[in-house]
């Protein structure tokens, strides 16, 4: 009964404005070949920074590259659609998996940063 209802939920989410949205922007954004490097870059500079942040280094390289090349991706429409769209959709997952965590008492302090 739980794995049924998470199917539903997984297609509503499929289904929702905010995915939809993600999937047209990230299709739109990744069809530029720099454009895709970037955002590729960006995303995997996130986790460096990240780990340099949780480790207490604010003046990281990794957390400076990632600011500028954030800079440039804001500067291409599309790039920056994207960004936003797939905030949204992630801010969504997350609150929803607050809800469920809250729901069975689950502490997910330790992954706040």
């Amino acid at each position: 009964m739980v794995y049924d209802t998470a199917k539903l939920l997984a297609a509503e989410l499929k289904n929702s404005v905010e995915y939809r949205e993600y999937a047209a922007a990230k299709a739109r954004a990744l069809e530029n070949r720099t454009t895709r490097a970037l955002i590729d870059e960006y995303n995997k500079l996130q986790i460096h920074a990240q780990a340099a942040m949780i480790a207490g280094d604010q003046e990281s390289e990794a957390i400076k590259k990632l600011q500028k090349i954030g800079e440039l991706l804001q500067f291409d429409a599309d790039a920056a659609a994207y960004l936003m769209a797939e905030f949204r959709l992630k801010r969504m997952v997350g609150d929803v998996y607050k809800i469920l965590a809250d729901a069975v008492e689950i502490d997910l302090s330790p992954l706040e940063a």
